[in-house]
């Protein structure tokens, strides 16, 4: 077997794919003088470690459970005016987790919310902070079942662990008063602890109907409230701007 051969095979052992699939032509380049030795072994590892990285990266965003994949490049700010886009952005510098503050993103449906939520979220997943996305149905629901099998502190627990937790659609689904108590419990145990991200089409005002008691909703938004970054999005939903250009273009033509 010659030498190349146990390199190979070494690199696979080693689990260096990417620096093993790369060898072969970067011996043609230090052969044809066109790299130095050292700049070739330099260049094989910064790929390896690239690969890596986007491995980890894919891995992060695969188990955070977010609904779909969309970045800060995706979202169109001049369709909503009323969002700062550098404020946005600079979410990603990730002083809020540090910092364990809230983002609520408040506005009707089809605003952007949830995409800005996600976006923040693949950016935290990206640098490998803990995350996890999940709508306030099925976080409920997800207690619920743990409630009814006796293991709610043990659920109560995973969900709080994360660095950032993201919940969404808050007030979309009436919530009973056992609900809106496990839900206070999880707030509680997230405060000052961890980051959360919000989004809700209610008014913090109108939560005491979400939850069912005022006295639940004040406590549960005192902990979200404090040390947390509010982001009203009051624009158009992005569900009916192609409905309304389609409108538009048919018009003209009449």
């Amino acid at each position: 077997m010659s030498n190349y051969n146990r390199l190979t095979g070494n690199l696979e052992k080693l689990g260096l794919s990417t620096f093993k699939d790369n060898l072969g032509q970067s011996i043609d380049a230090v052969n044809s003088r066109e790299i130095a030795y050292v700049d070739s072994l330099l260049a094989l590892t910064d790929a390896e470690i690239r690969f890596r990285k986007e491995r980890a990266e894919h891995s992060c965003i695969t188990v955070a459970n977010f609904p779909f994949i969309k970045g800060f490049d995706d979202f169109d700010f001049s369709f909503q005016p009323c969002v700062n886009e550098g404020r946005i952005r600079g979410f990603s510098d990730f002083r809020f987790i540090g910092q364990k503050e809230n983002i609520i993103f408040l506005g009707t449906s089809g605003v952007g919310k949830t995409h800005l939520a996600t976006s923040i979220g693949i950016e935290c997943a990206k640098e490998r902070y803990s995350i996890y996305f999940t709508t306030c149905n099925d976080l409920l629901a997800s207690l619920k079942k743990a409630h009814m099998e006796n293991r709610l502190h043990q659920r109560l627990r995973h969900y709080s662990k994360y660095r950032v937790l993201i919940i969404d659609e808050i007030g979309y689904l009436p919530i009973d008063p056992n609900s809106a108590n496990m839900f206070f419990q999880l707030v509680n145990m997230r405060y000052e602890k961890n980051s959360t991200i919000i989004t809700t089409n209610k008014p913090f005002g109108e939560w005491g109907e979400v939850f069912g008691d005022p006295t639940i909703a004040n406590a549960i938004l005192d902990r979200l409230l404090h040390h947390s970054h509010i982001i009203k999005i009051t624009g158009r939903s992005y569900r009916t701007r192609n409905a309304i250009s389609s409108n538009d273009v048919e018009q003209e033509r009449q």
